[in-house]
């Protein structure tokens, strides 16, 4: 049995892929959203997800690292997998573009990498999806921000443990509770299948060593013993609804830009959440002047759907008055933010408790 928790149309199917042209931008690939909770084992999941309308390619863009607190963050990351893992053999399942696989080489952690979307050079990263027929296997397992990814997670869970006959593993993934408390509307996409909270991590294994929450509480993680891996919980699970309002700061976002559209607005942020976000709010009758974003890949490229062309920071502060409106999508990098843009416009930081 499951029941239904919140229902979407017309998501982009990959919400980092970007666009040379508007035009393909708006004709990309949309997809439905229908999240319901499995009611026996507790997890989270879109109903109306269809793996095959997903393929990642050199046009997805998905990487963080070029804030400094997302930086910090990866050394957060890296503190808990040496008080684990240290001198021990690794595998990163998923290590995307390899950055924080060649922060812990830096380091001198013995590590091979496995992303079928891998772009780099690196030797030690295997361009494949993770199967048992690659014949790895390792001390450690290093999965961030993949399972949300995956269809069946406790299966893909179990074909890596069998792989790897057991062994420890680290896992990291947006924390659903964290986007409930702060009705982050925008951070549900069509490309995670699968929302968890830390109650949910805990119930799939046995032997837990460490669990907590990382990244101002957006994220959750744990370290755990692959061997104790639970194909259902032992105990009943806890029915979930959605707080009152969920969605209800669009409309106030949309209030203020059409309360003052001389005054110019922009979106800071123009990944996963700010794509979304964009999205929504052209939906919703209103459009921002600018979405912006730090990482150089997506400049000057255009989002799935809108067609909303990405600027660089600089390219936004030259067009933008002072006192514009801006709607920073992640409070995490809200200072680095202000910092880098002089504090001369009204920021709205979108997940925060004084937008709700």
């Amino acid at each position: 049995m499951r029941h239904e928790l919140y229902r979407v149309t017309d998501l982009p199917v990959l919400q980092n892929r970007t666009f040379a042209d508007p035009e393909s931008a708006q004709a990309s690939a949309s997809a439905d959203m229908l999240l319901v909770q499995d009611e026996r084992s507790g997890l989270i999941f879109n109903a109306a997800f269809d793996a095959n309308k997903l393929s990642y390619d050199a046009d997805y863009q998905n990487e963080q690292a070029h804030s400094g607190q997302f930086q910090q963050h990866l050394r957060d990351v890296e503190g808990i997998i040496a008080k684990h893992f240290k001198g021990q053999e690794l595998i990163e399942v998923g290590c995307g573009k390899g950055y924080f696989l060649e922060l812990l080489k830096g380091l001198g952690y013995s590590i091979t990498g496995i992303d079928p979307a891998y772009e780099g050079e690196n030797t030690d990263v295997i361009k494949a999806p993770f199967t048992r027929g690659l014949g790895l296997a390792a001390d450690a397992i290093v999965l961030r921000h993949v399972l949300e990814h995956i269809e069946d997670p406790v299966s893909f869970l179990s074909v890596i443990a069998e792989a790897n006959q057991g062994g420890q593993i680290y896992i990291e993934v947006p924390c659903f509770d964290w986007i409930l408390e702060h009705k982050a509307w925008f951070d549900l996409f069509y490309e995670h299948v699968n929302y968890f909270r830390l109650d949910d991590l805990r119930r799939m294994f046995g032997t837990v060593h460490e669990a907590g929450h990382l990244f101002g509480g957006q994220y959750l993680y744990i370290v755990a013993d692959l061997s104790t891996l639970r194909l259902t919980p032992e105990q009943p699970v806890p029915r979930l609804t959605l707080p009152e309002g969920f969605t209800a700061s669009l409309d106030r976002a949309v209030q203020i830009i059409q309360s003052a559209p001389e005054q110019g607005s922009a979106i800071w942020g123009a990944s996963s959440k700010g794509v979304i976000y964009s999205l929504f709010l052209q939906r919703a009758g209103v459009a921002v002047d600018r979405v912006v974003d730090i990482n150089p890949a997506k400049q000057g490229r255009y989002l799935p759907l809108s067609g909303a062309r990405v600027s660089s920071p600089q390219e936004a502060m030259d067009a933008l008055p002072e006192g514009a409106n801006l709607f920073v999508m992640n409070s995490n990098y809200l200072e680095e933010i202000k910092r880098m843009t002089g504090g001369r416009y009204v920021y709205h930081a979108v997940d925060s408790a004084s937008f709700q």
